[in-house]
Parts: C-alpha cells; sequence; structure tokens
C-alpha cells in the first residue's frame, strides 16, 4: 500500500512541475539589463547645470539633437520596448503500471490530457527631453512614462 502511494505521489508531483503560467515564463526569460534608461535614472541624475558629457554618459546618446527658438540644444531620448510571453502546458499520461511486490497492476490505464496557454504583452515608452543652456548646460528636462 505504501509503496502505490508513494508511486502515486510521485507522479502527480511529475506532472504538476511542468506547469508555469506565462509570466513565470517571462520571468525566466526578462532581459533586466541595468544600462536601461528608466524615470528613476532621469529623476535621480539629471540635474540642471550637467553638462552634455555628463547626461550622455548618464543617458547614452540621445536618438534626436536638435534647437529651440533661441538656437540652444535640446535632446530628445525616445525609448520604446516591448515584452511578449507566451506560455503552452500540455500534460499527458497514457498508461501507467505500479507494481507492488510479486505483482504487477497496482495502477493499469490510467491516461488523461491536458493542455493550456497563455500569453503575456506589456509595452512600455519613455520620453525623455533635455534643454541646454548658450554654454551647453542642463538648463531643464522633461519626461513622460506610459505602459500599457
Amino acid at each position: 500500500m505504501n509503496v502505490r502511494f508513494g508511486s502515486v505521489c510521485i507522479v502527480g508531483l511529475v506532472v504538476l512541475a511542468g506547469c508555469q503560467s506565462a509570466a513565470q515564463h517571462r520571468a525566466a526569460v526578462q532581459n533586466d539589463t541595468t544600462d536601461r534608461v528608466t524615470v528613476g535614472i532621469v529623476q535621480r541624475e539629471i540635474k540642471a547645470g550637467m553638462s552634455g558629457a555628463e547626461v550622455a554618459a548618464t543617458l547614452g546618446a540621445p536618438n534626436i539633437v536638435t534647437t529651440d527658438d533661441g538656437r540652444r540644444e535640446v535632446w530628445i531620448y525616445d525609448k520604446i520596448a516591448t515584452e511578449a510571453a507566451y506560455s503552452k502546458s500540455d500534460n499527458g499520461l497514457s498508461s501507467l503500471i505500479v507494481g507492488v511486490g510479486d505483482s504487477i497492476g497496482g495502477l493499469v490505464g490510467l491516461s488523461g490530457n491536458r493542455s493550456a496557454g497563455a500569453s503575456v504583452s506589456t509595452q512600455r515608452s519613455l520620453t525623455v527631453v533635455v534643454r541646454f543652456d548658450a554654454d551647453g548646460r542642463v538648463r531643464d528636462f522633461a519626461y513622460h512614462a506610459s505602459q500599457f
């Protein structure tokens, strides 16, 4: 009786171990590099009076460099990220034979199939505008972040 119960428990654990949600799969493959431009980095690191070199060292190269009405430089960072994950789990067990002692057939012909799937998709955008004064120092900056 203990061998039969232990065998059923082991098989049950093996079947359940293959089940993961899309969020769990996404977490496993997500790229969490530390060199991303985020709202927190902009708020914490960018300050009025910084030089262009300091801004570039913090945020990297801008996507767009232009000038305003006063012919002062304006840097625009436009970052878009899309994350998508799809998960599909197929659990099938066509037959199981567990032997107890000298006899075979404790459980015979246990079968069943189960399939489930889920997908997750997220998009984020961050736009940062850094305005410089005539001396090439940060005059002010603004940002807009969205997630959908």
